[in-house]
């Protein structure tokens, strides 16, 4: 089986935010609910609180205030074509989407793919609140072992992200995904990578 993460991954793109700009579109008054994020944002920034409290705040303030199920159905409906090339090439029946985005949100798509192993994190698409700990790091792993699937199975892991290097430690190859670029895990160097994108590589 192979195992991937999401956003910037399988999907160009954050679909939380892409998400939020869409119901944005629809009602522009959802914007004046950002106001109560900026104490939050700020206790992250100097790690005096938490990003799943931060995450909320943001969910709080538009959720209950949009027609979540139709929006996410016209959302998906013209945003499933951001799935990358690499991976509707190789798609295969066992593949397993773990993703640090609300579960709610991402589902849609993965229904549409045809994906039949989701886990993500869990939101209440009502209040934004979160159930448990938001699926990130090691909760990929703990999610990943408490779904029943064996660790040795896993033939390759992608991510665009070093934060899922526990999910990486359990693959046999893991590769870190740029855009449309595929990278040996063991060979990412991100200092490396970012004077390559400042020359224009």
């Amino acid at each position: 089986m192979n195992v991937y993460d999401f956003d910037k991954t399988i999907y160009d793109g954050d679909s939380t935010f892409n998400f939020y700009k869409f119901c944005l579109k629809k009602k522009p008054l959802i914007i004046f609910g950002l106001i109560p994020v900026a104490v939050p944002f700020v206790r992250y920034l100097f790690g005096k609180g938490t990003k799943t409290e931060f995450k909320e705040k943001i969910y709080e303030g538009f959720l209950p205030k949009i027609d979540r199920e139709k929006y996410l159905e016209e959302f998906w409906s013209t945003n499933v074509k951001k799935i990358k090339k690499f991976y509707l090439d190789t798609q295969r029946e066992d593949d397993i989407i773990i993703s640090a985005s609300p579960l709610f949100i991402v589902k849609p798509c993965i229904d549409m793919l045809g994906i039949k192993h989701l886990y993500a994190s869990d939101v209440n698409p009502e209040t934004g609140k979160y159930s448990g700990i938001n699926c990130h790091g090691e909760e990929k792993v703990r999610r990943f072992d408490e779904a029943g699937f064996r660790r040795e199975d896993v033939e390759e892991f992608f991510s665009d992200s070093l934060s899922d290097t526990p999910l990486a430690k359990i693959s046999r190859k893991a590769f870190i995904v740029l855009g449309d670029k595929l990278i040996p895990w063991e060979q990412y160097k991100p200092e490396k990578q970012k004077k390559l994108e400042g020359k224009g590589a």
